[in-house]
């Protein structure tokens, strides 16, 4: 099929009710959310990678077996300045923005200092985030943007380094039962030192609720809960998520690393940021385990060999070990997959590496007793080891599940506990999912959807009320259609048997998106 990755979104911010074919159950109540860039170009400008494009949200409101979609792009400061501009003015992390030629002297070197200590991108095109009551589009920068999640509507602009100490923050935190946020961010040669700070952002209590003071943003209640240090000071590893279970978070500190020395020279050499990431495939991957009570990192040193994850699956505790699960590769190259060149060639590159999806285990027992070379791991359901080395090191080894498999994602009710069934894009031959699977954890095997001339996107599993099974649910897929005449459409998927309940097709383009979040009816 062939799809043009470079062309430009276009909104549509008035509600339209989508055609329903099938069945929608009537349990399900609420909204989807999906979020990824949708202009690529303006004026005489053009981005160089995808990532990088304007960001455009889609939502489709769910409502008594009826389906109505809207969609809009996020009105940031990135947005306006470049719109004002009529070309790109705001640098983003593969496409660095240079003055217009007429423009003076003066203002090239303003542009040259703020690019030295950059002033980072508003552009939330990654995913969304629900801190307190609010929901935010956002990426990896210290800003996020507020949106209204019916109307899509941009508001507040909110900076993270006005409550903590981080220049950047994951787009993919945690929730707990109490609807407690938490969160990863890097701090970048604060008080001297680089280190990466684990936060928590409480859930809204009823004295919130009833306040009638000015709005304020959840993230000004925010706490430190655990600060880890920074194998070096000047580069920091890149990360995209973590895991957490009922008493630890799992944090991989992997040999992809940010040069900021090199990032600061960056738009001086005439070179984008993402030039300044460095994959060190000699050096090990430290694998920090952090305990949730004493708000600690264990004494014990956890590696593995040289790795770049994206995505964690899950975490989970059982008899003394912290068992996660992640989708992991071998290099960088999935990165290079995304510039605009080589996706409007096809998306075939003989560079691309297929992910793994990986299970370590990390015994957290007392290895007093143990000889160097012996495993620590016991339980019987997993060829995953830990091996005892000098000095206390246990040098990790995943059981490997499966290849060509991304945008992992679970019933969120098992998060932090043990999972069977995960749901996501098949991509064996591209970074380009032309199907998606249920994946069986226990059995290994994968049940498939797809559809002739049709990209869906990252699936998002919907737990029934009251379920009997974890895959009691449904599964939601916006599918971008480029058969004939056809509509684009969202696709509702059995949790159990991945057949197809019900569809509904949406009079307007879907983009390709990144990542997506449900908030149920009355949350």
């Amino acid at each position: 099929m062939s799809t043009e990755y470079s062309n430009n979104a276009e909104e549509s911010p008035e509600p339209r009710k989508a055609e329903v074919k099938g069945c929608i159950p009537s349990w399900l109540q609420g909204t989807l959310l999906r979020n990824g860039p949708g202009i690529f170009s303006l004026g005489d400008t053009s981005y160089s990678h995808w990532f990088d494009g304007m960001a455009i949200m889609n939502s489709f409101a769910i409502k008594d077996g009826e389906v109505t979609h809207r969609s809009r792009f996020l009105r940031g400061d990135t947005y306006k300045a470049n719109m004002d501009a009529n070309r790109i003015v705001v640098s983003e992390m593969g496409t660095m923005a240079y003055p217009h030629p007429s423009k003076n002297f003066i203002f090239k070197a303003i542009t040259f200092l703020n690019h030295t200590v950059p002033d980072f991108t508003d552009n939330g095109a990654s995913n969304f985030i629900k801190y307190g009551n609010d929901f935010y589009a956002t990426s990896e920068t210290n800003y996020i943007r507020k949106i209204d999640p019916v109307t899509l509507e941009t508001l507040d602009k909110v900076d993270y380094l006005k409550y903590l100490p981080v220049n950047m923050a994951s787009s993919h935190p945690h929730y707990d039962k109490e609807g407690n946020a938490y969160n990863m961010g890097t701090s970048i040669a604060e008080k001297g030192k680089t280190k990466y700070t684990l936060f928590k952002v409480p859930a809204v209590t009823e004295k919130d609720k009833n306040s009638s003071e000015k709005w304020a943003p959840a993230l000004k209640s925010s706490e430190v809960v655990c600060t880890v240090p920074c194998r070096s000071l000047l580069t920091p590893s890149y990360y995209h998520s973590f895991g957490m279970t009922d008493n630890y978070f799992i944090f991989i500190e992997q040999p992809f690393k940010l040069d900021i020395l090199k990032m600061a020279t960056a738009y001086m050499r005439g070179v984008n940021w993402a030039s300044c990431l460095k994959f060190c495939p000699d050096e090990s991957t430290l694998i920090h385990l952090i305990d949730r009570k004493t708000c600690k990192v264990l004494q014990t040193k956890y590696y593995t060999g040289a790795m770049v994850v994206y995505h964690h699956v899950n975490a989970f505790e059982d008899d003394g070990h912290v068992i996660f699960d992640v989708i992991a590769y071998s290099d960088t190259s999935l990165y290079n997959m995304f510039y605009l060149s080589k996706l409007n060639e096809g998306f075939q590159d003989e560079s691309y590496s297929k992910p793994s999806y990986k299970r370590f285990v990390l015994p957290v027992l007392s290895d007093k007793d143990v000889t160097v070379g012996e495993d620590l791991v016991k339980l019987k359901y997993t060829t995953a080891s830990a091996v005892k080395e000098k000095e206390g090191k246990l040098m990790c080894q995943a059981e490997v599940f499966c290849k060509g498999f991304e945008l992992p994602r679970i019933n969120y009710d098992f998060n932090g506990k043990k999972h069977r069934f995960v749901y996501g894009n098949c991509v064996e031959e591209s970074a380009l999912a032309k199907e998606i699977a249920k994946f069986d954890t226990e059995t290994k095997e994968r049940i498939f959807w797809s559809e002739e001339n049709c990209l869906p996107s990252e699936p998002v599993f919907i737990p029934r009320p009251n379920a009997e099974s974890e895959d009691d649910g449904v599964v939601l897929v916006s599918v971008i259609n480029s058969n004939p005449g056809q509509l684009c459409f969202i696709l509702f998927l059995d949790g159990k048997t991945f057949k197809e309940v019900a569809r509904a097709y949406v009079d307007a383009k879907l983009p390709m998106d990144m990542h997506g979040l449900f908030i149920p009816q009355g949350n």
